[in-house]
């Protein structure tokens, strides 16, 4: 596989969880994707629009042989899949796949930018991702992960929850 990629997760309708799970198992069971590192899941207040339920959040890192755009568009897919009905900018969502980083690529256009614009201003984006790839560069502001601040303003996470975006599975020997 080639290019490295981070994407975040959020779910705040239906069970919350379970929408996380399926998309790193579809994104996983993709020939052209394979999951490499995950964080772990934190419960988050709304962002943008507080008047809804609490989210879930984590941040996947993989490995990837598409493009930034059909990943980009293999994301909407799973969205979709998912069962995602649009909504209005940062109102509830059964599943919303972000691709924050796709190695060091800088990129811009209509539907896409990448590094994604608000990773320095959400703790529940900028957390998961110290916790899985502190020593990763950022390509536009040249810091580590590790080393970017989260703004006062950007505080929403309530806790890390207590559960893996992988169900354990029973070892038969």
């Amino acid at each position: 596989m080639g290019t490295k990629a981070f994407i975040a997760l959020g779910s705040n309708l239906g069970d919350r969880l379970n929408f996380l799970r399926g998309s790193v198992d579809l994104i996983d069971s993709d020939i052209n994707c394979r999951v490499i590192e995950e964080s772990s899941v934190y419960e988050s207040k709304p962002f943008g629009i507080e008047n809804q339920e609490n989210f879930l959040n984590a941040v996947i890192e993989i490995k990837t042989d598409y493009s930034v755009i059909e990943l980009f568009n293999k994301l909407k897919k799973i969205e979709k899949t998912l069962g995602r009905h649009s909504s209005v900018r940062w109102g509830p969502r059964e599943i919303d796949l972000d691709l924050l980083f796709f190695d060091q690529l800088i990129y811009s256009d209509e539907n896409l930018n990448i590094p994604h614009r608000g990773i320095t201003e959400r703790d529940f984006v900028l957390v998961p991702l110290k916790e899985i790839a502190p020593d990763f560069v950022h390509p536009e502001l040249k810091l580590r992960i590790a080393d970017l601040k989260i703004p006062c303003n950007g505080q929403t996470i309530i806790r890390k929850i207590n559960e893996s975006l992988r169900e354990e599975k029973i070892k038969l020997e």
